[in-house]
Order: structure tokens, then C-alpha cells, then sequence
């Protein structure tokens, strides 16, 4: 059974630095691209930034480019997401996805993600 779990979520002021991971039971996370996603009450769920299965891919929103670095050490079955200058607007509970299909690319749409962690709050005071 897979399960993936985040960490790393909490109270931050605007322009100090929070780092997430996710962790992974149940399927090897090196075969996969991963994404992270964030969502806050009444909005769907947003991309933030995902990285390809070899780790030699990131991609970010707009939103969080210069910002926002996207990792993986596949020797932990762990990605990270370092936050940088975080700002309130910034404040969501955020979400890791496992894609669907082993060695395929990242994506920016969620449909493309198949497990996902039940979600960090991560709160940025101003």
C-alpha cells in the first residue's frame, strides 16, 4: 500500500525559510516524478513546483520561481521542498503526488498524480 506523508509544515514569518519534505511507504519515489501542490479552503489545488524522477527536472509556478527549490535525495525515497522568502500569500496546507506512470515526465496538472499525502499546513505571518 502506498502512502506518502509530508512534514515540515508550520508558523513562519514573511521572509524566513521553512522546509517540507515528503516521505514514502509502499513504492520506491525514485521512479517517480513527484509534484507539490497547495490548496486553501474554497480554491482547488494549485501547482507549486515538480521535479522529474532523475531529479535532473524541476519545474515551478510563477508564483514561487527564485523562491521555492524543489529537491530529492533518492537514497531516502525523500523530496524536499525548501521555501525561501515566503510570503503570506503563500500560506496553504501543501500536498506531495506520486505521478501515475513510472519514469514519466512532471506535470503541472494533478490528474497526472495518483497518491498523494494527507497535507502540511504551512502558515506565513507578515
Amino acid at each position: 500500500q502506498v502512502q506518502l506523508v509530508e512534514s515540515g509544515g508550520g508558523l513562519v514569518q514573511a521572509g524566513a525559510s521553512l522546509r517540507l519534505s515528503c516521505a514514502a511507504s509502499g513504492r520506491t519515489l525514485s521512479r517517480y516524478a513527484i509534484g507539490w501542490f497547495r490548496q486553501v479552503p474554497g480554491k482547488e489545488r494549485e501547482f507549486v513546483a515538480a521535479i522529474s524522477w532523475s531529479g535532473s527536472n524541476t519545474y515551478y509556478a510563477d508564483s514561487v520561481k527564485g523562491r521555492f527549490t524543489i529537491s530529492r535525495d533518492n537514497t531516502k525515497n525523500t523530496v524536499d521542498l525548501q521555501m525561501n522568502s515566503p510570503k503570506p500569500e503563500d500560506t496553504a496546507v501543501y500536498y506531495c503526488g506520486s505521478s501515475r506512470s513510472r519514469f514519466g515526465p512532471p506535470s503541472w496538472s494533478r490528474v497526472e498524480y495518483d497518491y498523494w499525502g494527507q497535507g502540511t499546513q504551512v502558515t506565513v505571518s507578515s
